[in-house]
C-alpha cells in the first residue's frame, strides 16, 4: 500500500524497494540538478517489478509456452504447464532480459 504498511498492518511488500528508490533519488539529486535520478534507473525497475510482477509474468507465459511446444513434440510428460507456476523464478534477471529481448522480437515480427 502507499502508506508503507501492509494489509494486515505490518511493513508493506514493496516498501524497501521504495525506500531504496527514495534513497537513491536523495542522494543522487538535488532541487538545481535532478539528472543523477538516471542512476536510480534499476532501483526503479526493482520497484515496479515489486509491485506488478510484469517480468516474472512473461517469464511465465514464456516458459509455459516453451513446455507446451516440448509437450506438443513430446507427448510422454505427466507434468502440466500450471505446475511450471510453482518453480522458483526469484534471482534470474539475466533469463528475464532475454525473454523480454526475444518477446520484444516477436513481436517486431508479427
Amino acid at each position: 500500500m502507499a502508506s508503507g504498511y501492509g494489509l494486515s498492518g505490518g511493513t508493506g511488500r514493496c516498501f524497501p524497494f521504495w525506500q531504496e528508490l527514495l534513497a537513491c533519488y536523495v542522494v543522487n539529486t538535488s532541487a538545481d540538478d535532478v539528472s543523477g535520478g538516471k542512476k536510480c534507473v534499476p532501483a526503479l525497475e526493482n520497484y515496479y517489478e515489486c509491485l506488478h510482477h510484469k517480468k516474472e509474468a512473461a517469464r511465465t507465459v514464456a516458459m509455459q509456452n516453451a513446455y507446451r511446444r516440448r509437450e506438443l513434440d513430446d507427448p510422454r510428460e505427466t507434468v502440466t504447464a500450471d505446475q511450471i507456476r510453482s518453480l522458483g523464478l526469484i534471482g534470474k534477471n539475466e533469463e528475464t532480459m532475454r525473454t523480454l529481448e526475444a518477446m520484444k522480437n516477436e513481436a517486431k515480427k508479427k
